[in-house]
């Protein structure tokens, strides 16, 4: 199953896996500067830490069952799906990820990949979340939120297989909007292959290799949210420190600069 060595994975899933800093043939993230340097130097040491005190080791993806707020997001998701409804009236005036965090430009560069951000460690759009205070108010019951945005999968748009940039968080995905499907939409995490349903969460660690596709002729559209991963002391107090310095860096910085650029636009 999708583990390290230095902690046993309480997840699903029958194959070895192993979480690698660098996926071959996607450029890292990588900036000028001492500060910039400093800090991905601190991200090696803690990914090492959290892996092994990891509260519920390292599968690729989670049970649920160890999340108990993950049913009230459940329960709540019409109430997201009415307010991006509303959102995707606008669908092509959203931004493409890398419109506004450039890094994505290693694995994406067209415009199939749109997102609508509420909130990213710190970095909120007051105007976003006025247009959608229901899908606020549910997401601030999430221990440890970090990110949330929905994200809009085109038709025909595939993400090639990468890793997310640092392993004190994980990935879940609220299906919100999901075509019918036969294979031809999906995500692998590890060696796990799994789908998306309305209504239905999807945990993750997003620091496994994986990719996903949308394959049908319709978007597919999830709530995306990243949340502190649960660690025992004294990782959990360095993951803590770290995600709140991550708005200092230059990666945090620019995006903020591109979110309010977008919202002039959208919003004048």
């Amino acid at each position: 199953m999708c583990k390290h060595e230095h902690a046993s994975a309480k997840g699903s899933g029958h194959s070895h896996e192993t979480q690698r800093l660098e996926t071959e043939g996607i450029a890292p993230m990588d900036r000028p500067g001492l500060l910039a340097r400093f800090f991905m130097s601190v991200v090696r040491h803690a990914e090492r830490l959290n892996l092994r005190y990891a509260k519920h080791g390292n599968p690729c993806v989670y049970d649920n069952a160890l999340f108990p707020w993950v049913a009230n997001i459940e329960r709540n998701w019409i109430d997201i799906r009415t307010e991006l409804d509303r959102v995707l009236l606008r669908r092509n005036e959203l931004p493409n990820i890398q419109d506004i965090t450039a890094d994505a430009k290693s694995i994406t560069e067209d415009s199939g990949w749109k997102i609508f951000l509420l909130v990213a460690y710190g970095i909120e759009s007051k105007l976003n979340i006025s247009l959608c205070p229901q899908t606020w108010k549910i997401v601030q019951q999430i221990p440890g939120l970090k990110t949330a945005m929905f994200s809009i999968f085109q038709p025909s748009k595939r993400l090639p297989p990468h890793r997310g940039p640092y392993n004190g968080v994980l990935r879940l995905h609220l299906g919100l909007l999901v075509p019918e499907h036969d294979g031809n939409l999906g995500i692998r995490i590890g060696s796990e292959q799994r789908s998306w349903s309305e209504g239905k969460v999807l945990i993750f660690d997003d620091a496994y290799e994986h990719e996903a596709w949308n394959e049908t002729d319709m978007p597919r559209v999830v709530l995306f949210v990243d949340f502190e991963k649960p660690l025992r002391f004294p990782a959990n107090l360095i993951n803590k420190a770290l995600l709140k310095l991550a708005l200092l860096t230059p990666y945090l910085r620019e995006g903020d600069d591109n979110l309010r650029r977008w919202e002039r636009v959208f919003y004048r």
